[in-house]
C-alpha cells in the first residue's frame, strides 16, 4: 500500500461523519421536493424507466436481512446498475432510522428502505450541497478502492 493510499483512507474515515450528516440532509431535501423512490422493486422501476433521473443511491441493510439472499441478489443488481450509469452508491447499516427519515406509506407502516434513489428531473436537475458533498465523499473513496463506502448516520 503506497502512502497516498493510506492517507485516501484516512481522509475517507475522517468524511464518513459529514458524510453521515450529509446523506441525512440530502434524504430530508428530496422528500420535501418528493424526488425520493423508497423500496427495492420501485427503484429498479424507476432505473429501467429512467435511468437518467437518478442522482444518488443508498442501500440499507441490517443484521437481520443480512441471510436474505434474494435481497442480497437485489444489491447486486442495483450497484452494478449504479456502476454502469455512474450513479453513486452508498451503504447504510441502520435501516429504521433510513425509515424513519424517509416516511411511512400511505396505510402508515414504515416504507421499505432497504433501497432509496434520489431523482431529478432530467430536463431541470436539482442541485443540493448535500449531493455535492457525497458525491467527493464517493469519489475519494473509489480512490482508495472502496466502491461502496458505508455512512452512519449522525445520532438524534
Amino acid at each position: 500500500m503506497t502512502l497516498e493510499e493510506i492517507r485516501g483512507q484516512e481522509n475517507a474515515m475522517e468524511n464518513a461523519d459529514s458524510a453521515g450528516t450529509a446523506l441525512e440532509e440530502l434524504l430530508v431535501a428530496a422528500k420535501k421536493q418528493d424526488y425520493l423512490t423508497v423500496g427495492v422493486y420501485e427503484s429498479a422501476k424507476v432505473m429501467n424507466v429512467d435511468p437518467d433521473s437518478v442522482a444518488f443511491c443508498v442501500l440499507a441493510t441490517d443484521e437481520e436481512y443480512e441471510c436474505d439472499f434474494a435481497l442480497q441478489i437485489h444489491f447486486t443488481l442495483i450497484q452494478a446498475f449504479c456502476f454502469d450509469n455512474d450513479i453513486n452508491v452508498v451503504r447504510v447499516n441502520d435501516i429504521e432510522r433510513l425509515a424513519d427519515l424517509v416516511g411511512a406509506d400511505a396505510t402508515g407502516e414504515p416504507k421499505d428502505a432497504h433501497c432509496i434513489l434520489v431523482t431529478s428531473p432530467s430536463a431541470d436537475p436539482w442541485k443540493d450541497p448535500a449531493l455535492d458533498k457525497l458525491s467527493l465523499f464517493c469519489e475519494e473513496s473509489r480512490s482508495v478502492y472502496d466502491w461502496v463506502p458505508a455512512i452512519t448516520l449522525p445520532e438524534r
